[in-house]
């Protein structure tokens, strides 16, 4: 009993309002152990029979139990302000929501509230945990994918520009693939998916996908959606299976979410310099190549090993190639203009008033006029820009001269000095005429190569022999690697040969003179 009532007072001891755990193992030891009375222990300890009842009841205090909330004299009357302002930031723009401390600073001057800052930040921060979302972890089992696109900010051949990645995420092994774009398009969209699938050898089962609008043209009522005729095209020839998360929660797919904030910070810090999208591309494939020998997260195997399970479940590449284009009918203008996303691209003339077929790639836009290919142009994502050939023009020039000057697709043309040197040749020579003829060695562009046509100028040049029969002449010798045979009688500006008839008399200066010849 003394032992019993040491411990009790040694433990009690200065401990005010509620008793530690060690004085809840000795006042149950002496009741329940060495059987005592609830009773004797309140007299042993000290305490009340009540506090022993409650000591026995519970094997750890139990903290003190509220029956009701806690009152907030001054704050209560005010929580539905501040409930009005919470919900109000939930559709306000991020960076324009209300902090804890404005919340406090409109209480104080629009209601007159006189408490303290702490208790307005507690019930903030209480209301904003209750309303944020929780998740369910997920199981990725292997050969299924995810998509997205990604910004970031590059040098691209000297110019700093927006540029958008395609990234394509293996969930279950975290394999990537990243490739970036001058804009987010169809035809990005389409050529991320061909590349990605080529770079792994194979088709996911599956891709996960937001709603974006290059996929998805609808979402029906009842939840389903109607793919665009560009993505339609590209399941049917791959055969994987589409899947769309809820609009508006990127966290359905947070896989590729990641790889997007990843391939920013590690594959574009600092901001990467490039030659082109091909040279900046070829350093993303490096960058993915190298992060299979990378572990990620809690995994003990790498990257590159857990690809392996996706592999071996991926479909097989299908027989045949598939275009990555947008495909749009036209119509060319009657200046031999077809329009392709606001910039203008040129046809030859004779195509003027058809109906086309354009075909936009990534870097190339490719007209067609029934299943012939009619022009091919670099492509341009500019503004209301005009893209020609000058070649799609001459053939209508010829016939009308006087626009050569003015038209607008040779303003820009870079031709040899020796063209303009041949112009004014044959413009000082023949007048009028001698345009016509210098249109038609322009012409010559039509069907022979650059390098071909300027020394076939530069040659006629040399000789003498301005016009145009001889620079084509002199052309088709240079390609059929034989001597030029030119009539020397259609260029009145040669200089003229005289070829006298052989004389006895002639030869008489081959023979030595003797010597009293040469002593007189």
């Amino acid at each position: 009993l003394k032992t019993s009532h040491w411990i009790g007072c040694s433990f009690l001891g200065g401990w005010p309002g509620m008793f530690a755990v060690e004085s809840y193992a000795a006042v149950r030891h002496f009741v329940f152990v060495e059987g005592n009375s609830q009773r004797e222990a309140a007299k042993v300890f000290g305490l009340s029979r009540e506090t022993i009842s409650k000591m026995c009841r519970f094997s750890l205090p139990p903290g003190y139990p509220r029956t009701k909330p806690v009152a907030k004299p001054k704050l209560g009357p005010l929580l539905p302000v501040i409930d009005a302002v919470l919900a109000a930031d939930r559709i306000a723009p991020v960076k324009q929501r209300h902090s804890a401390k404005r919340i406090f600073e409109r209480l104080r001057d629009e209601h007159g509230f006189g408490g303290g800052y702490t208790v307005v930040k507690d019930y903030v921060r209480l209301c904003r945990a209750r309303g944020r979302e929780t998740f369910v972890p997920l199981a990725h089992p292997p050969g299924h994918a995810q998509v997205d696109f990604g910004e970031a900010v590059g040098v691209i051949d000297g110019v700093r520009r927006k540029m958008h990645f395609f990234c394509m995420d293996l969930p279950q092994s975290d394999a990537c693939f990243v490739k970036a774009y001058p804009a987010e398009t169809t035809e990005a969209f389409l050529d991320g998916h061909v590349s990605a699938f080529a770079f792994f050898g194979g088709v996911p089962l599956s891709i996960l996908y937001d709603n974006t609008k290059i996929a998805v043209a609808r979402i029906c009522g009842d939840g389903k959606r109607e793919r665009t005729r560009a993505f339609t095209g590209l399941v049917s020839h791959y055969l994987f299976t589409d899947r769309f998360g809820r609009p508006g929660k990127g966290n359905d797919k947070g896989k590729v979410e990641g790889l997007v904030k990843h391939a920013r910070s590690h594959f574009m810090v600092p901001i990467p310099h490039a030659p082109s999208f091909d040279d900046f591309n070829d350093e993303l494939l490096d960058r993915c190549r190298a992060r299979q020998e990378e572990r990620a997260g809690r995994h003990s195997e790498t990257i590159g090993t857990r690809l392996l399970a996706d592999l071996a479940v991926m479909r097989a590449l299908p027989a045949g190639q598939f275009e990555p284009c947008e495909t749009r009918a036209a119509r060319v203008s009657s200046t031999a203009l077809v329009r392709y996303r606001t910039n203008d691209y040129s046809v030859p003339t004779r195509y003027g008033f058809q109906d086309v077929m354009v075909k936009g790639f990534v870097d190339t836009v490719v007209i067609l006029c029934g299943n012939e290919e009619i022009a091919r142009h670099p492509r341009c994502y500019g503004e209301a820009m005009f893209v020609a050939n000058p070649l799609h023009y001459l053939a209508l020039i010829e016939t009308k001269p006087n626009a050569l000057d003015q038209a607008a697709a040779l303003q820009d043309w870079a031709l040899p000095q020796a063209f303009q040197h041949m112009r004014h040749l044959l413009e000082a020579r023949m007048g009028n005429k001698g345009k016509r003829e210098f249109i038609q060695i322009l012409r010559l562009l039509e069907a022979m190569p650059m390098e071909i046509v300027t020394f076939a100028v530069n040659e006629a040049i040399c000789i003498g022999a301005i016009g145009f029969d001889a620079v084509k002449q002199i052309a088709l010798a240079r390609i059929e690697r034989r001597p030029a045979r030119l009539d020397l009688a259609a260029y009145p500006h040669l200089p003229k040969m005289d070829v006298k008839t052989t004389r006895a008399a002639d030869y008489a200066a081959l023979v030595p003179q003797t010597s009293q010849e040469l002593a007189a």
